[in-house]
């Protein structure tokens, strides 16, 4: 495995560790006898804080230094003078957070989709590294498809059995969904959405259209 290799695996066992964030959106209120506004609460503070921290070392040079020799071998290129994508997945559990206060079916929704995405981001990450061949754009069908698996066996097998999720979901999660859901991670994940000239990164924006696309099912 060679040194970029390395850094991606690195790179994306760091971003599993975000899995907390959905599984505390879901389970805080009842862990911690939080009311729903406060998790929300928490979760903006966690994304006001990595923003505040990327917002400093670009504007500031010396702790920009300090930043890139203890992080910088996990940054990708564009990254070294943009927001990193850990901010990015804070302002989306921020907003995903947020839709989970509609209702209680938003919040497993939520919890679904923003937990599908993280672990098959990372899927899709690791399987395209290590054996992509057909590329699309800088994607791979492989990667995709290890992001399709993934998050399959994980409705299948996980979500059904963790406690609350199919109370919240009304009860019922059956193969259309399953397949629905990971189907619609995958392709958020695999085919960037452009404004423009502008590309947004999908650690923003994946999880919560994947959540409005389940709720539009449930």
């Amino acid at each position: 495995m060679g040194r970029v290799e390395k850094e991606e695996v690195n790179r994306k066992l760091l971003h599993i560790l975000a899995i907390g964030l959905p599984v505390f959106i879901f389970y805080g209120s009842s862990w911690f006898t939080f009311t729903p506004v406060f998790t929300v609460v928490i979760v903006l503070g966690l994304f006001l804080f990595s923003l505040g921290i990327d917002l400093i070392r670009l504007s500031d040079n010396a702790m920009q230094t300090w930043f890139l020799n203890r992080f910088g071998s996990m940054l990708r290129l564009e990254e070294k003078s943009q927001l990193t994508g850990a901010t990015y997945i804070m302002a989306g559990s921020f907003i995903c957070s947020c839709i989970s206060l509609l209702d209680d079916r938003y919040s497993a929704a939520v919890f679904l989709s923003l937990t599908l995405f993280i672990l098959g981001d990372a899927a899709a990450a690791l399987v395209g590294k290590a054996y992509g061949r057909i590329k699309i754009g800088k994607k791979s069908v492989e990667g995709a498809l290890g992001c399709f698996c993934l998050c399959f066996f994980l409705s299948f097998f996980i979500f059904p059995n963790l406690p609350g999720f199919l109370e919240k979901w009304n009860g019922i999660f059956n193969w259309k969904d399953m397949v629905m859901i990971s189907l619609a991670i995958t392709l958020l994940e695999f085919f960037p959405l452009r404004i423009g000239k502008f590309t947004l990164n999908d650690n923003l924006y994946v999880p919560a259209v994947a959540s409005v696309l389940v709720l539009v099912k449930v």
